[in-house]
């Protein structure tokens, strides 16, 4: 089998991509704090900032293709820890993006919505980025200088995303199944906008950008929903009667970093080369039913 070297293999789109591909690739997948176990994936510690160790491990592993997912994805921290974070949020991509120029092999950086402002929806990957807050701007940073290394990557804008996490990661889809079930008190956003994808499909989409794709592309799915109303097509689907489902509006509650209001994707580049993400509906029941998140 063909070797991908996958970064951020611990993380929640990293343990999806490694439940998604490895029975078809021979998976790296290198961690930094959280050595998790994943099937049939080899799973190295390694410290990405660290470029001359990390480019020996590169070469020793020989990749076939590399899935850059590793970040420090938390916007209010990435706020408040602006020289600290752009190490790996910036630099590290750039970085390994220029290794994979050197020795011509795919290169997918999974890059952010939030590179946009949020006031004009839906966003097409030729329109200017406008970035509210210090990941968002990271984000950009990373793309411009990926896209001047190695032309040939393929930089994917992923929308939210929604599944398991995995052993070492979290995410909001888990927290709202806790209060769905526990009968907690939620508060959700009724005017901030997505286009949410599950994990899974944002993994399959990561694969085709891989193998049809070079440059921007949006990975986002078919559905413009709001938090508030994807809470309730969870609740609908979930059958629960506990749930205190609230809805707010987001000058209700005071944020580390500005939020955009409407960030959704058209990814109708994407759908044109084979990504098909199936109804938002399709996809929560494929979880849900399956009990992939118990």
């Amino acid at each position: 089998m063909k070797k991908l070297l996958l970064t951020g293999a611990s993380g929640f789109l990293g343990w999806n991509i490694c439940r998604e591909a490895y029975k078809s690739w021979e998976i790296f997948g290198t961690v930094f704090t959280h050595p998790v176990k994943s099937r049939g994936v080899k799973i190295v510690q390694t410290d990405l900032t660290r470029y001359r160790e990390f480019k020996k491990l590169f070469r020793e592993i020989g990749p076939d293709a590399v899935i850059h997912t590793a970040a420090l994805s938390s916007p209010d921290y990435c706020q408040q820890h602006k020289a600290e974070t752009c190490k790996i949020n910036v630099d590290v991509p750039v970085n390994i993006a220029g290794l994979c120029a050197d020795s011509d092999v795919p290169f997918v950086f999974t890059s952010s919505d939030l590179v946009f402002d949020g006031l004009n929806a839906p966003y097409r990957e030729d329109d200017p980025v406008c970035p509210i807050n210090v990941y968002g701007e990271q984000k950009v940073h990373a793309e411009q200088g990926i896209m001047k290394r190695y032309p040939g990557a393929a930089v994917c804008r992923m929308p939210l995303m929604f599944g398991d996490p995995g052993p070492a990661a979290s995410s909001f889809f888990q927290t709202m199944l806790a209060a769905f079930r526990k009968g907690r008190e939620l508060r959700l956003f009724q005017d901030e906008y997505r286009t949410p994808v599950s994990g899974r499909t944002a993994a399959q989409g990561l694969f085709i950008a891989m193998e049809k794709m070079k440059g921007l592309i949006h990975l986002g799915g078919t559905e413009r929903i709001s938090r508030y109303n994807f809470g309730l097509l969870m609740m609908g689907l979930l059958g629960t009667r506990n749930a205190r489902l609230i809805r707010c509006r987001q000058k209700d509650i005071t944020t580390g970093a500005p939020r955009p209001p409407d960030i959704s994707l058209d990814s109708s580049k994407a759908y044109s080369m084979g990504f098909k993400p199936l109804p938002l509906k399709c996809q929560l029941e494929e979880l849900l039913l399956k009990k992939i998140t118990a």
